[in-house]
């Protein structure tokens, strides 16, 4: 199971802080979002597809075509600014 962790705007655009998820393994990021996408429908598409979204795995940020594997953590964020 990958455990996976929504933030800020993005958590709240969702509604929902943290699921688990199987994926068949090798597995990428990019087949995690499809994945999330398949089972949760058009706002999720709408989010992945639309707003600029940052990811984490094992809390070091990576490209979607990261492999992922069973018990990782992968965390999806809006990119952070300073000021």
């Amino acid at each position: 199971m990958i455990d996976v962790h929504y933030f800020a705007n993005i958590r709240e655009m969702l509604g929902v802080a943290r699921e688990q998820v199987a994926l068949p393994q090798p597995a990428t990021v990019a087949a995690l979002i499809d994945t999330l996408v398949v089972q949760h429908g058009g706002r999720w598409q709408s989010l992945f597809n639309e707003t600029r979204v940052l990811t984490a795995v094992n809390q070091v940020v990576v490209p979607i075509t990261a492999v992922i594997k069973d018990g990782d953590e992968v965390a999806f964020f809006p990119p952070v600014t300073g000021g």
